[in-house]
Protein backbone atom coordinates (compact mmCIF):
# COMPACT_ATOMS: atom_id res chain seq x y z
CA UNK A 1 0.00 0.00 0.00
CA UNK A 2 1.32 3.51 -0.80
CA UNK A 3 1.28 6.11 1.90
CA UNK A 4 -1.33 7.77 -0.81
CA UNK A 5 -3.67 5.08 0.00
CA UNK A 6 -7.14 6.19 1.85
CA UNK A 7 -7.23 4.94 5.30
CA UNK A 8 -10.12 4.49 7.37
CA UNK A 9 -10.42 4.49 11.31
CA UNK A 10 -13.56 2.88 12.53
CA UNK A 11 -13.72 4.44 16.65
CA UNK A 12 -16.28 2.38 18.74
CA UNK A 13 -16.66 3.01 22.62
CA UNK A 14 -17.53 0.11 24.20
CA UNK A 15 -21.40 -0.71 24.52
CA UNK A 16 -23.24 -0.56 28.04
CA UNK A 17 -21.23 -1.96 30.53
CA UNK A 18 -22.78 -3.01 34.58
CA UNK A 19 -21.54 -1.85 37.88
CA UNK A 20 -22.13 -5.09 39.68
CA UNK A 21 -20.65 -4.81 43.45
CA UNK A 22 -17.04 -5.37 44.33
CA UNK A 23 -16.14 -5.36 41.06
CA UNK A 24 -12.92 -3.40 39.60
CA UNK A 25 -13.78 -1.23 36.96
CA UNK A 26 -11.75 -2.80 34.76
CA UNK A 27 -13.26 -5.77 34.88
CA UNK A 28 -16.50 -4.73 34.59
CA UNK A 29 -19.13 -6.77 32.30
CA UNK A 30 -21.72 -5.67 29.32
CA UNK A 31 -24.77 -5.40 30.77
CA UNK A 32 -28.08 -6.58 29.04
CA UNK A 33 -28.04 -3.53 26.98
CA UNK A 34 -24.81 -3.90 26.07
CA UNK A 35 -25.38 -7.48 25.18
CA UNK A 36 -27.90 -6.17 22.29
CA UNK A 37 -26.20 -2.88 21.12
CA UNK A 38 -22.86 -4.42 20.57
CA UNK A 39 -24.00 -6.56 17.73
CA UNK A 40 -26.25 -4.01 16.31
CA UNK A 41 -22.96 -1.93 16.00
CA UNK A 42 -21.36 -5.04 14.48
CA UNK A 43 -24.22 -5.09 11.94
CA UNK A 44 -23.75 -1.59 11.18
CA UNK A 45 -20.21 -1.37 10.76
CA UNK A 46 -20.42 -4.80 8.08
CA UNK A 47 -22.58 -2.67 6.29
CA UNK A 48 -20.56 0.51 5.97
CA UNK A 49 -18.71 -1.69 3.25
CA UNK A 50 -15.32 -0.61 5.20
CA UNK A 51 -12.69 -3.44 4.57
CA UNK A 52 -11.29 -3.84 8.39
CA UNK A 53 -7.57 -5.09 8.45
CA UNK A 54 -7.14 -4.59 12.18
CA UNK A 55 -8.84 -4.49 15.08
CA UNK A 56 -7.29 -2.21 18.61
CA UNK A 57 -9.27 -3.15 21.63
CA UNK A 58 -8.97 -2.08 25.55
CA UNK A 59 -8.28 -4.75 27.51
CA UNK A 60 -11.26 -4.28 29.84
CA UNK A 61 -13.98 -6.75 30.34
CA UNK A 62 -16.49 -4.49 28.63
CA UNK A 63 -14.52 -3.66 25.49
CA UNK A 64 -13.50 -6.94 24.74
CA UNK A 65 -16.90 -8.37 25.10
CA UNK A 66 -18.09 -5.35 22.96
CA UNK A 67 -15.53 -6.59 20.27
CA UNK A 68 -16.14 -10.04 20.76
CA UNK A 69 -19.94 -9.20 20.06
CA UNK A 70 -19.18 -7.17 17.10
CA UNK A 71 -16.66 -9.52 15.76
CA UNK A 72 -19.33 -11.75 14.74
CA UNK A 73 -21.08 -9.64 12.83
CA UNK A 74 -18.06 -8.74 10.74
CA UNK A 75 -17.19 -10.94 7.42
CA UNK A 76 -14.19 -11.30 7.33
CA UNK A 77 -13.18 -10.77 10.68
CA UNK A 78 -9.72 -8.31 11.00
CA UNK A 79 -7.14 -9.42 13.23
CA UNK A 80 -7.02 -8.15 16.79
CA UNK A 81 -4.71 -7.09 19.45
CA UNK A 82 -5.53 -6.25 23.23
CA UNK A 83 -4.17 -2.49 23.96
CA UNK A 84 -3.38 -1.93 27.36
CA UNK A 85 -3.03 1.42 26.50
CA UNK A 86 -6.60 1.81 25.11
CA UNK A 87 -7.51 1.60 28.62
CA UNK A 88 -6.79 5.02 30.42
CA UNK A 89 -4.77 6.32 27.65
CA UNK A 90 -5.05 10.03 26.80
CA UNK A 91 -5.44 11.45 23.63
CA UNK A 92 -1.83 11.91 22.76
CA UNK A 93 -1.48 7.80 23.53
CA UNK A 94 -4.31 7.03 21.17
CA UNK A 95 -2.46 9.28 18.67
CA UNK A 96 0.55 7.76 19.22
CA UNK A 97 -0.79 4.35 18.85
CA UNK A 98 -2.67 4.80 15.46
CA UNK A 99 1.03 6.33 14.51
CA UNK A 100 2.52 2.91 15.59
CA UNK A 101 0.05 1.40 12.41
CA UNK A 102 1.50 -0.57 10.09
CA UNK A 103 1.07 0.99 6.68
CA UNK A 104 -0.03 -1.95 5.23
CA UNK A 105 -2.86 -1.74 7.36
CA UNK A 106 -5.21 0.22 5.34
CA UNK A 107 -8.36 0.62 7.80
CA UNK A 108 -8.08 0.43 11.23
CA UNK A 109 -11.44 0.14 14.31
CA UNK A 110 -10.01 0.88 17.64
CA UNK A 111 -12.67 -0.11 20.54
CA UNK A 112 -12.12 1.80 23.74
CA UNK A 113 -13.25 4.36 26.33
CA UNK A 114 -14.67 7.69 26.69
CA UNK A 115 -13.51 10.57 27.08
CA UNK A 116 -10.65 9.37 25.30
CA UNK A 117 -12.48 8.06 22.34
CA UNK A 118 -14.65 11.13 21.95
CA UNK A 119 -11.66 13.58 22.51
CA UNK A 120 -9.80 11.58 19.23
CA UNK A 121 -12.79 11.27 16.84
CA UNK A 122 -12.84 15.71 17.77
CA UNK A 123 -9.24 15.92 17.42
CA UNK A 124 -8.98 14.06 14.08
CA UNK A 125 -11.82 15.44 12.46
CA UNK A 126 -10.74 18.45 10.53
CA UNK A 127 -13.77 18.24 8.51
CA UNK A 128 -16.72 16.14 7.86
CA UNK A 129 -20.00 15.65 5.88
CA UNK A 130 -23.21 17.48 6.63
CA UNK A 131 -23.75 18.21 10.00
CA UNK A 132 -21.84 14.81 11.48
CA UNK A 133 -19.58 16.81 13.51
CA UNK A 134 -23.12 18.57 15.60
CA UNK A 135 -24.21 15.54 16.11
CA UNK A 136 -21.36 14.41 17.47
CA UNK A 137 -21.18 17.13 20.01
CA UNK A 138 -24.14 16.24 21.56
CA UNK A 139 -22.37 12.69 22.64
CA UNK A 140 -20.50 9.83 21.99
CA UNK A 141 -22.58 7.26 23.93
CA UNK A 142 -21.94 3.49 24.33
CA UNK A 143 -21.60 1.67 21.64
CA UNK A 144 -21.19 4.66 18.89
CA UNK A 145 -19.23 4.10 16.07
CA UNK A 146 -17.52 7.61 14.80
CA UNK A 147 -15.87 6.47 10.96
CA UNK A 148 -13.36 8.70 9.61
CA UNK A 149 -10.67 8.83 6.52
CA UNK A 150 -7.72 10.29 5.27
CA UNK A 151 -4.92 9.77 3.12
CA UNK A 152 -1.34 9.36 3.96
CA UNK A 153 0.70 6.61 6.26
CA UNK A 154 -0.32 5.90 9.60
CA UNK A 155 2.72 7.99 10.88
CA UNK A 156 1.04 11.63 9.44
CA UNK A 157 -2.31 10.73 12.06
CA UNK A 158 -2.49 14.31 13.54
CA UNK A 159 -4.61 16.89 14.98
CA UNK A 160 -7.46 18.04 11.65
CA UNK A 161 -5.72 14.77 9.33
CA UNK A 162 -9.35 13.39 8.89
CA UNK A 163 -13.04 13.25 7.34
CA UNK A 164 -15.78 12.35 9.26
CA UNK A 165 -17.69 10.45 7.40
CA UNK A 166 -20.26 8.72 9.33
CA UNK A 167 -21.50 8.38 12.93
CA UNK A 168 -23.70 5.98 14.55
CA UNK A 169 -25.30 5.15 17.79
CA UNK A 170 -27.56 2.10 18.42
CA UNK A 171 -30.29 4.61 19.03
CA UNK A 172 -30.14 5.84 15.48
Amino acid sequence: MSAETTRHVVLVRHAKADYPHGVDDHDRPLAERGLKDAPKAGRWIASTGVPLDLALCSTAARARETWKLLAGELSPRPRSVHEDRLYEGALGELIALLKEVDDEVGSTMVIGHNPALHGLADALAGEAEGDLLEQMSNGFPTAAVAVLTFTGSWKDVEHGVGKLTAFWTPRD
